[in-house]
């Protein structure tokens, strides 16, 4: 079966209704549709198994991983806010060890693409982890964080263009699948950054992290978060998210995977149409953990409304006067 007749069975396409294809590519990597969840927002993807049918989602995004395990930073580690959700996590996980021996097996099993998201508080850190990561069988592709604002020199990657650089070609000279960069939008011009992971030979980019902020407790004159400051995410951010993937997509011409207040069908096709190639779910997850799958079920009529028969025939197709 080709992967537009595999879209319209697994979309319930009427058979009188124009096939569409849902499938994507960015750089080297392949996906079956564009529509992935955020790492940090679906935990080793086990925990969701009973929750949704995991071969349904494009690819599955798990925690970040890191050398070492992380403990993770002091609570409070996340604070609801009016639009979205504040979070100082601090790349809390199990380490690379424990990943490849106890989650590896499994996600391997979920019948869609698997990319891994490493983080590094050094560029040695980042090519020890991409190297260990060859070990991981029918691993798709790798996710480089280097973006996060929770933990102590892991944002210096994202905001400094030559930093990022030397991490995306330092990876791609010991890893064999396509990589994807991670960016942050806490710098002055995003482009640039873009344009050094680009020229450093990543196969897509990601944008956005998440959006540097905090809470008070003003009764007690204290932070609300640990950490006093963290991540913004969630719909307060889609604004934010929409303008980096555009200026992006318009600006570097390297496929882009936008993120950043994604909850439904619209979302997702704003984000299409402005340059994204894929997009991916991520705090909606906690508040409706089936998002995902219903913008992949609306997905085909969407495309068919503005008369495509493909996800490629709307990326990048906003109208822009001039």
């Amino acid at each position: 079966m080709t992967n537009a007749a595999a879209s319209a069975v697994s979309s319930g396409a009427d058979a009188s209704e124009p096939i569409i294809d849902l499938a994507v590519i960015l750089g080297r990597l392949q996906l079956k549709n564009p529509i992935l969840v955020a790492s940090g927002t679906f935990g080793y993807a086990k925990e969701m198994e009973s929750v949704l049918p995991l071969d349904r989602l494009g690819g599955i995004l798990p925690k970040t991983i890191t050398q070492q395990p992380r403990p993770g930073n002091a609570p409070w580690r996340t604070v609801e806010t009016s639009a979205g959700l504040l979070n100082a996590i601090g790349l809390d996980n199990d380490g690379i060890d424990y990943f490849l021996t106890h989650h590896w097996p499994y996600l391997r099993t979920c019948g869609t693409s698997i990319v891994v998201s490493i983080a590094g508080k050094s560029l040695e850190d980042f090519y020890l982890l991409a190297n260990r990561l060859n070990e991981a069988e029918g691993l798709h592709a790798v996710e480089l964080n280097v973006s996060c604002p929770n933990v102590s020199g892991g944002v210096d990657f994202g905001t400094d263009a030559n930093l990022c650089y030397e991490v995306v070609s330092g990876v791609r000279n010991v890893l064999g699948c396509p990589i994807i960069t991670k960016l942050t939008p806490n710098v002055t011009k995003i482009v640039d950054i873009a344009k050094a992971a680009k020229d450093a030979g990543t196969d897509a980019v990601t944008c956005i992290n998440t959006v540097l902020g905090m809470a008070v407790d003003w009764r007690r004159r204290k932070p609300m978060i640990g950490n006093v400051v963290g991540g913004l995410s969630g719909p307060a951010i889609k604004p934010i998210a929409l303008r980096c993937v555009y200026q992006v997509a318009s600006q570097v011409g390297v496929p882009v995977i936008g993120v950043g207040g994604i909850a439904n069908i619209d979302d997702c096709m704003e984000f299409l149409v402005a340059g994204a190639s894929a997009i991916q779910v991520g705090t909606a997850n906690y508040y409706d953990p089936h998002a995902s799958i219903k913008i992949i079920d609306g997905l085909p009529e969407a495309l068919r409304s503005l008369g495509a028969s493909k996800v490629a025939d709307i990326v990048g197709s906003l109208q822009i006067k001039k």
